[in-house]
């Protein structure tokens, strides 16, 4: 997968449950390809200058270059899910997000960025097979405390109203949602995905010629 034009810009959203393989789906896209051109973005929890400022304005920084395809593992849409859930923003604070991010998105893509957010869908029974499995493996135990096993259940009930706002934005005039579900076996997952991302560019493409 190489650029998708000398000038095109790619913004790459991915979300979903933990578990649902979002990680692996993106080691997948980014592991042969050129790093000069994709880049990964994962942020850490705010600095206290961070939440000082505007909710988006730590984001921005992040969005690409001419040239550059930036994926973002989990992304703005915190605000409106594991935020909202922890309590680490309001639920007002979570609703004003909601009612702005559609407009956000329309400037990004309105500035030439292709934007496009992929939602995995895990079953509850398979995410917290997956997120046992790995504290069973020394290869993957970086990944979850024995702790996060204690609150993934509340969490998934806590998340479904915040899950169900962020992927209703399928029917705003924000992008849409490409929903995903993860079953047992990801590589069918990935595969869809990779063959997705691949046609967006060549559809893009194909725009630019006319």
């Amino acid at each position: 997968m190489g650029r998708c034009t000398r000038a095109s810009r790619c913004c790459i959203v991915f979300e979903g449950r933990d578990g649902a393989g979002k990680g692996g789906t993106i080691k997948a896209i980014t592991e042969r390809v050129s790093p000069r051109v994709f880049r990964v973005v994962a942020l850490p929890a705010p600095t206290e200058r961070e939440k000082s400022q505007m909710y988006m304005q730590r984001y921005l920084p992040h969005l690409p270059a001419a040239g550059e395809i930036v994926i973002f593992d989990r992304s703005w849409y915190n605000r409106a899910g594991v935020e909202r859930v922890m309590g680490f923003c309001t639920e007002e604070q979570a609703d004003r997000f909601l009612k702005v991010v559609p407009l956000v998105e329309k400037a990004i893509v309105d500035s030439g960025v292709i934007l496009l957010k992929y939602w995995l869908e895990v079953s509850p029974e398979e995410q917290t097979r997956r997120l046992k499995a790995r504290i069973d493996d020394g290869r993957k135990i970086w990944k979850l405390s024995p702790m996060d096993l204690k609150i993934v259940q509340p969490l998934v009930r806590l998340l479904a109203r915040p899950r169900r706002d962020v992927r209703r934005h399928r029917h705003r005039r924000g992008r849409l949602w490409y929903v995903r579900a993860a079953p047992r076996t990801s590589s069918s997952v990935r595969l869809n995905i990779i063959s997705h991302l691949l046609g967006a560019f060549r559809t893009t493409k194909c725009r630019a010629r006319r």
